[in-house]
């Protein structure tokens, strides 16, 4: 057990470290580590002893988890305990995601350049032209990518890119190394 014990915890540093990219908490990404290397479902007292955390840490990063998604909450029937689970299925995580991300990044993001746009074009310097045309290339940008996750959240781009497709790849691909090793 000293192996599993050993990989789980070096896991768990690993997405506290790599959290910040996937625009959770470092506590968040250790407990969802945790959870992705465990069968079942954890209390919140087994996660505090695990990733040596305070309830508040715990709650409040499970909080974060389950409002994107990742994790899922369980109330034990009959008892105020609390337990929490990996959400199994990738795709819908990605999907989860991926729309969590629009929601508190993409969308205020293109509104405020959008307004922005707008409010400069009463501005005849050069110097507003040139704000104007950058910000107009950002919205641009940002826009491409919205327009692709939106149609991504609706199916479009999961049926031509088939989502299923490549998770199924990937796995495939893993086992094809693990017979080699």
């Amino acid at each position: 057990m000293a192996e599993i014990d050993d990989v789980r915890n070096a896991l768990s540093q690993l997405f506290g470290r790599l959290s910040g990219f996937w625009g959770i908490t470092p506590a968040s990404g250790r407990l969802y580590a945790w959870l992705l290397s465990v069968e079942g479902s954890l209390t919140a007292e087994e996660l505090m002893e695990a990733l040596q955390m305070s309830r508040g840490a715990v709650s409040m990063a499970a909080r974060e988890l389950v409002d994107l998604g990742l994790v899922l909450q369980q109330q034990e029937p009959g008892s105020r305990r609390v337990s929490y689970r990996v959400e199994a299925d990738l795709e819908r995580a990605i999907r989860n995601i991926i729309q969590a991300r629009k929601r508190l990044e993409w969308d205020p993001l293109l509104s405020n350049l959008r307004e922005w746009g707008t409010r400069l074009e009463r501005e005849r310097s050069s110097e507003a032209v040139v704000m104007r045309e950058r910000l107009a290339s950002i919205e641009s940008l940002v826009g491409l990518a919205d327009s692709m996750a939106e149609s991504f959240l609706k199916g479009g781009m999961v049926q031509k890119l088939g989502l299923k497709m490549l998770v199924g790849a990937a796995n495939a691909r893993r086992k094809r190394e693990k017979s080699k090793s």
